[in-house]
């Protein structure tokens, strides 16, 4: 079983697991996920926000910060088309209910001190957005009130749910769980309390954006919509 080699040297700080761990054992900590989106260089468990900042500046792929180790976030071509939708859908309402701000599937937070996750889409109301500014930091430590997470492929269930358990922790008010296999999604309004959306339901946040209501039925249709759509029949 492979090892994770110690610590490169002058390394001074303390891991966040055992420095004897296997790849597997790092892993499964990790929630399952596969060995691939694990990136070994910096050392797991001795990377940093600076780090996550330079490799996702000048890379194609985009890295979460968790526990010192960079995790390659997934992102498939219907996941990130139906982000999109759901980006637009978000920022059409703000357009007539200045509420706050939607930041894309790029948009990398500092959610706690050393965790740094990047939503799929992230609603952040004015009120914790200071003098109503965008941040100037590239991973600025913001926790939105609504996070969306849109699965992909390599993610796994615990990984998820990690996920989930960590923003409620950091202050987020709802998370959005859409599922591509089944065309549905999740609503949570905290780790234990989740309402199941079916596919013909609407996605909604009622105590954050009054009236937003996003139907999965015409999301997954637009998003997997390949060609112009056809013309309508004439009339007369």
């Amino acid at each position: 079983m492979a090892t994770i080699d110690l610590p490169p040297s002058g390394f001074s700080g303390e891991l966040p697991f055992p420095s004897d761990w296997s790849l597997a054992q790092l892993q499964e900590h990790l929630g399952g996920i596969p060995i691939e989106r694990i990136r070994l260089f910096p050392f797991p468990g001795c990377a940093t926000e600076a780090d996550a900042d330079e490799i996702n500046a000048c890379q194609d792929r985009l890295y979460e910060l968790v526990d010192g180790t960079l995790v390659e976030k997934p992102m498939g071509w219907i996941e990130s088309i139906l982000a999109g939708i759901i980006f637009a859908e978000i920022r059409a309402y703000l357009k007539t209910n200045s509420l706050g701000k939607v930041v894309g599937e790029s948009g990398s937070l500092r959610i706690l001190p050393g965790l740094i996750r990047i939503p799929d889409v992230s609603f952040i109301s004015w009120k914790r957005l200071p003098q109503k500014l965008p941040p100037r930091r590239p991973i600025p430590a913001l926790v939105p009130e609504l996070a969306v997470e849109v699965i992909s492929e390599t993610n796994t269930a615990r990984e998820i749910q990690r996920k989930i358990r960590e923003y409620f922790k950091a202050g987020v008010v709802m998370v959005w769980e859409i599922d591509p296999k089944t065309r549905s999604a999740r609503i949570y309004t905290s780790p234990a309390d989740v309402a199941a959306v079916p596919p013909d339901g609407c996605l909604t946040a009622a105590d954050i954006l009054p009236g937003l209501s996003i139907s999965l039925r015409e999301s997954f249709a637009e998003a997997e919509l390949m060609g112009p759509p056809e013309p309508l029949p004439p009339t007369g």
